[in-house]
């Protein structure tokens, strides 16, 4: 068990997504804090503010305005202070391309919404109980893409 709630910042536009997630979220058994961001610009400027916390988790989702979840994505991994977060693509797109570019640019994991409350929930659960330094050290891409 974790001695501090999980940190996990959540980047999606679509507030039911939003609040789907944190709904299923409240279920998953384990403590955790959730800052919930409506587009890039907004999570990126929170990422870079030194008196933030850093994240033990990013969910991005790839199609926000203002700044997408690619563009995010590649911007974390660029900055020196940011570049070793865990990011997991949330994202209703199954495209080959959306899946080959984000493992490229180096997220840890790629999930598609889940559409089913009880699929969503164990997603979740699998997400947070993840060994990341595990994922960080062997990223393959058979072990990218999860599914439930």
């Amino acid at each position: 068990m974790r001695p501090s709630p999980l940190h996990i910042l959540l980047a999606d536009d679509d507030e039911d997504d939003r609040l789907f997630f944190e709904e299923a979220f409240e279920e998953v058994k384990v403590q955790y804090n959730i800052t919930p961001f409506s587009n890039g610009v907004k999570l990126m400027d929170y990422l870079k503010d030194d008196n933030n916390p850093l994240p033990d988790i990013i969910f991005l989702d790839l199609n926000m305005p203002m700044k997408s979840g690619m563009e995010c994505l590649k911007e974390i991994r660029r900055e020196k202070r940011l570049k070793n977060l865990s990011v997991a693509i949330y994202s209703t797109s199954s495209s080959d391309q959306d899946i080959e570019e984000t493992f490229v640019a180096g997220a840890n994991v790629y999930i598609k919404k889940p559409n089913d409350f009880t699929d969503l929930k164990k997603v979740l659960s699998h997400v947070v109980h993840i060994n990341w330094q595990y994922i960080l050290d062997g990223l393959n891409k058979d072990s990218f893409i999860l599914s439930v």
